[in-house]
């Protein structure tokens, strides 16, 4: 009787380890493409990372960078106050309201031969938010300038 009985525990313990190594394979495998790094201009200069690896920049829209190329196409500079990496967006949508320079955003996408090809923008929503990634970096970097001070 305990033979049965230590086989069947045996059996159950088995079975749910394998669940669990299955599962964890499954959610690796569903976040391959959806863990998006974020990375400041200064840690691309410092480190370029693969023509191939999605990621998100952000920083602020450098003064004077914005140049229209028509339709939803247009470049722009993202600086950190310490680098500057020059974006292409081109995309679905045209630039959002919001997207002005001097202001922070985030692009994703690819960067190759020297340049950030952005396929997504986010824009802050209002006059005083800025992405916290962006805010974290201008202080590492000495720039970030409180709104409400």
């Amino acid at each position: 009787m305990k033979s049965l009985k230590k086989r069947r525990r045996v059996q159950v313990i088995s079975a749910a380890a394998l669940a669990l190594v299955i599962a964890t394979v499954l959610i690796g495998y569903g976040f391959r493409d959806g863990i998006n790094l974020y990375r400041s201009p200064t840690q691309v200069s410092e480190a370029a990372p693969a023509p191939d690896e999605y990621f998100q920049l952000g920083g602020l829209v450098k003064d004077g960078s914005i140049v229209d190329r028509g339709g939803v196409r247009f470049d722009f500079v993202i600086t950190d106050g310490l680098a500057e990496i020059a974006v292409t967006y081109t995309g679905d949508d045209p630039r959002p309201d919001l997207f002005k320079e001097g202001q922070g955003t985030i692009a994703k996408g690819y960067y190759r031969d020297g340049r950030f090809e952005a396929k997504d923008l986010l824009a802050k929503h209002d006059e005083s938010y800025m992405p916290r990634e962006v805010v974290d970096t201008l202080k590492e970097s000495g720039v970030y300038k409180d709104p409400n001070s």
